[in-house]
């Protein structure tokens, strides 16, 4: 007895055949997903070599490092304005409200931040290195003392600011990054430092953020001009004397400081 001739699939085949193309779909997703967050990535990373560009513009016309703030009576000027206004054609900030993000070099494109977050920085500078809660001189680059403290909420005269020749090893102290402050696991994003220490509380998730941005890792530009992409985990948790030097101008790793 002859079969019947089949002119199709059999459901089985139609099966198999869609759970294939789902893996592919699902796999070809992620791909693509990887490739625009290095893309951001790589982007945010030369952003920051202009910034370190600028940075070492202004310190060989000055010979010392911006100040975190000029503090005024009324009103304070941070390091991003004083670069821009002495070696940048981009301002630090939009001339209209609001002003996130932030226009040009000064603007992370992987940078998210919930809903009422403007006016916050997408970079940070290394203005106090390796501190604790209680801290009033500044080991980082932004002058000899910490000019805002976070106990009182008091602003403090950073001044003097950091000669050039302070600086130990320029190829290995972190000038500028992403705006994270953190420690002990906890990252606070949206700031206008990079800065590790303690007592950070997470706000809305800002954890889980800062991991999110670089796939675990901040970029970071060099006193000497160059980027790295440190992983998180080495910026913020890490106590080797090879993470906790890059914090501090004199390249030593002040372990001592790791109590808050």
């Amino acid at each position: 007895m002859r079969k019947a001739k089949r002119d199709g699939f059999t459901l089985i085949e139609l099966l198999v055949v869609i759970a294939i193309l789902g893996i592919l779909a699902a796999l070809l997703l992620t791909a693509l997903s990887l490739g625009v967050g290095t893309a951001r990535r790589i982007s945010c990373a030369n952003n920051k070599r202009q910034l370190g560009h600028a940075l070492q513009m202004f310190v060989a016309d000055s010979h010392i490092c911006p100040l975190a703030a000029i503090v005024y009576p009324d009103h304070y000027t941070g390091w991003e304005n004083i670069l821009a206004r002495a070696e940048l054609d981009v301002p630090a900030h939009n001339a209209k409200p609001p002003n996130y993000p932030r226009p040009g070099i000064w603007h992370c494109p992987s940078a998210y931040l919930p809903q009422g977050f403007e006016g916050y920085a997408d970079y940070g500078y290394n203005g106090y290195g390796l501190t604790t809660k209680t801290d009033t001189n500044s080991l980082g680059l932004g002058g000899h003392h910490i000019w805002y403290d976070y106990n009182t909420g008091v602003m403090h005269d950073p001044a003097p600011p950091i000669r050039e020749s302070e600086v130990a090893s320029p190829s290995e102290m972190m000038a500028m990054g992403d705006g994270f402050r953190g420690g002990n696991s906890i990252i606070q994003d949206g700031l206008s430092f990079l800065w590790r220490t303690y007592g950070v509380q997470d706000y809305l998730g800002s954890t889980k953020r800062a991991y999110a941005r670089h796939q675990g890792k901040a970029n970071v530009v060099f006193c000497d001009g160059h980027v790295e992409s440190p992983k998180l985990q080495f910026l913020f948790e890490d106590t080797s004397d090879a993470a906790l030097s890059r914090w501090n101008r004199d390249h030593q790793p002040h372990r001592e400081k790791l109590s808050p």
